[in-house]
């Protein structure tokens, strides 16, 4: 009894500090996931008041928070979207990998960490944050202008890569074999074809199959799926996340929809539970000695994630303005670079402090980036800013809906 007590008081007091926190980061005007990293390090291992009780409650929760992530972001997909996008931006996205994976490899070789370290670093310093970079759009009012295809493109080539990515790296992570490995990959190339397939296909069916007019059945019947795929994955060795990721791409139209209004609050909680028990595994004091590591590292990609928005803005015809802002909105690292980090920590523990500092620092200057990052290029060039560029038609603009994740 008195160990539920106290466990109730800690989880109570978590999720309290997350909503004041949140309200804190709107007010601001930034993402609050650097307030949930710092806030887990000063009450985890080594911190001010270290939580204890509700360690194995938050770490459930953290799993969950980790799937919904992934099923909320398959949701706002369709299956015709993602061929579409990899038809026409996979150039961008090779051009992505190179410039923005290498560094994070090259860093994890040169600190002595080992090959499969520097293939998990390589995919924090790769995957930019989709739900900062959708909410920055969003908040400087872009989310009508001719670059933001492009940046959306660019993400939706990485949370596709995510399905490949993943499972390669948990095999790596489980010391598996080659021959494993490779059939892992194998189980992963014919689970997504095979689901892009019926999506493509017999999506409609599908949604037909899942759909109801009571929010409760749908929640229940979508929730409970999407845990019992992830769990089967899990198993496989594809990784959770890419099953719950494919099941959100499975189901379209009015069910997405529905689903994605009915679990986005779920998905907010959960997601902010993760990002606190990532924190809370992080030892502060395991910081300082990889902060200067961090924030090379975190320049160094800066300038790569420019490049890779400004090279793609170009491929697709943007004028010189329109390629800076690409470049700069795609700086934000959050989400994904953290989950990444999470599943690797067992096998090299000081990717957890390298992460959460590398995260915190450009979380921060994403937004920073998104703004100045024209204007700064435009004085270096000695042009003169254009004005802002004329909104597309609203029959031709992105649905904020659509994009933010």
């Amino acid at each position: 009894m008195h160990n539920t007590t106290v466990m109730l008081i800690e989880l109570g007091a978590i999720i309290l500090g997350l909503g004041l926190l949140g309200r804190l980061a709107g007010r601001v005007g930034f993402s609050p996931i650097p307030l949930y990293l710092l806030g887990g390090l000063a009450f985890g291992h080594g911190g001010f008041l270290p939580l204890t009780a509700s360690e194995e409650f938050t770490a459930t929760g953290a799993e969950i928070g980790v799937i919904l992530l992934l099923l909320l972001l398959g949701l706002e997909y369709s299956a015709s979207e993602l061929v579409t996008s990899l038809k026409t931006q996979y150039p961008s996205g090779a051009v992505d990998f190179v410039l923005n994976a290498v560094p994070g490899a090259a860093a994890a070789l040169l600190l002595g960490w080992g090959p499969v370290a520097a293939v998990a670093l390589a995919g924090v310093t790769w995957i930019s944050s989709s739900g900062v970079i959708a909410k920055v759009l969003g908040d400087f009012g872009r989310l009508g202008n001719r670059e933001t295809p492009v940046v959306l493109g660019i993400l939706v080539i990485e949370d596709l890569a995510m399905a490949l990515y993943l499972p390669i790296l948990t095999a790596l992570l489980a010391g598996v074999s080659l021959a494993g490995g490779a059939l892992t990959l194998l189980i992963s190339l014919g689970t997504v074809g095979a689901v892009l397939y019926l999506a493509l296909r017999h999506g409609r069916v599908i949604s037909r199959a899942v759909s109801s007019d009571s929010a409760e059945m749908l929640l229940l019947v979508v929730l409970g799926l999407t845990l019992l795929v992830a769990g089967i994955a899990q198993e496989l060795q594809v990784s959770a996340a890419v099953g719950a990721f494919l099941v959100g791409i499975a189901l379209s139209g009015e069910v997405a929809e529905g689903a994605s209004t009915l679990l986005t609050p779920l998905r907010d909680l959960f997601a902010a539970v993760f990002f606190v028990f990532f924190g809370l595994s992080t030892d502060p004091a395991d910081i300082p000695p990889v902060l200067a590591s961090a924030l090379v590292l975190a320049i160094v990609t800066t300038l790569t994630k420019i490049a890779t928005g400004w090279y793609a803005a170009r491929r697709a015809g943007i004028r010189s303005a329109g390629r800076w802002r690409a470049g700069g909105a795609l700086v934000a690292r959050g989400e994904f670079s953290i989950v990444i980090a999470g599943l690797a920590v067992g096998v090299e523990p000081r990717i957890g402090p390298l992460a959460t500092a590398y995260v915190l620092i450009l979380v921060l200057l994403g937004p920073v980036a998104a703004r100045w990052t024209e204007p700064v290029a435009a004085r270096l060039t000695r042009r003169p800013v254009p004005p802002a560029p004329a909104a597309m038609p609203a029959a031709e603009r992105i649905d904020p809906a659509r994009t933010a994740r």
